[in-house]
């Protein structure tokens, strides 16, 4: 995995306090009723995070439906731990997208959400959830758009990139490096996958804290670990210039624009 899913320290509980209920919870119920419509029976999470997602799909799923949510960074899923109870059938496991620890076929749906862009080898998790899904099984997976449809990851980027414009950060490329459908389309299909369906998700959130919400964008993900490698700035004040620009951005009421790609693709068996 790289370097820029090191979301290990005080980042995991940043990430999900200040940014998962503005930019993360609303896609994490579409996940859940999407993956809920396909009546899975095992189901596999992967890049779970803090649980987002793997709330809100307890909720949905009958309660006898296993869910195994994974994630390469255990200190993120001890977040997510905190949000379920004894006996609610998650089970919890520290694991790479691109080599699952799991056997052939052991689940009929797989769901992922904003975690592909973080794999260096899109292609070999794809292949993994191939392997792991059953003939007929459904991969449900999202990835941000391009900052031209997210103005606040542009805005942060260009913060940051205006602090250091020598040696810019370039965390935030990477969470939306994959809006272009083609290469990921073409990798589903090589690694066995049809029926492949892409749609748009856009939506319009308010921003109910913004100073929380700038505090995450730079706290909450590795971009913190960036900034204080390069000498001389303490990152709070890129924090004060991202709130200053969301609030001349979005105005008071904070209301931006967001919007994602949810793809669905159908596991196809190799003689098929």
């Amino acid at each position: 995995m790289s370097s820029t899913a090191a979301f290990t320290g005080s980042i995991p509980e940043t990430y999900d306090r200040d940014m998962g209920p503005v930019i993360f919870v609303d896609y994490a119920a579409e996940m859940a009723a999407r993956a809920a419509s396909l009546n899975p029976k095992n189901l596999l999470e992967t890049a779970a995070g803090t649980g987002i997602v793997t709330r809100a799909l307890r909720d949905r799923l009958p309660k006898d439906v296993p869910i195994t949510a994974t994630d390469l960074n255990d200190p993120m899923l001890d977040i997510a731990r905190r949000k379920f109870r004894d006996g609610e059938a998650v089970t919890f496991q520290p694991a790479d997208a691109q080599d699952l620890p799991f056997g052939d076929g052991a689940f009929d749906v797989a769901v992922c959400q904003f975690g592909i862009m973080f794999y260096p080898d899109k292609e070999k998790s794809f292949r993994e959830i191939h392997r792991v899904l059953k003939p007929g099984g459904r991969y449900l997976f999202s990835v941000w758009d391009s900052h031209a449809h997210n103005p606040y990851a542009a805005l942060t980027d260009s913060v940051v990139r205006g602090l250091f414009p020598s040696d810019p950060p370039r965390f935030f490329q990477v969470p939306f490096s994959c809006a272009p459908i083609d290469p990921l389309k073409e990798m589903l299909i090589a690694a066995g996958f049809g029926d492949i369906v892409v749609s748009v998700m856009r939506l319009t959130k308010v921003i109910p804290d913004v100073d929380a919400f700038a505090h995450g964008l730079i706290y909450g993900n590795p971009l913190q670990v960036e900034i204080r490698e390069r000498a001389g700035l303490n990152p709070d004040e890129a924090v004060a210039r991202i709130a200053d620009g969301l609030r001349r951005e979005f105005g008071p009421g904070a209301k931006m624009p967001l919007q994602t790609l949810f793809y669905s693709a159908t596991s196809v068996p190799k003689d098929g």
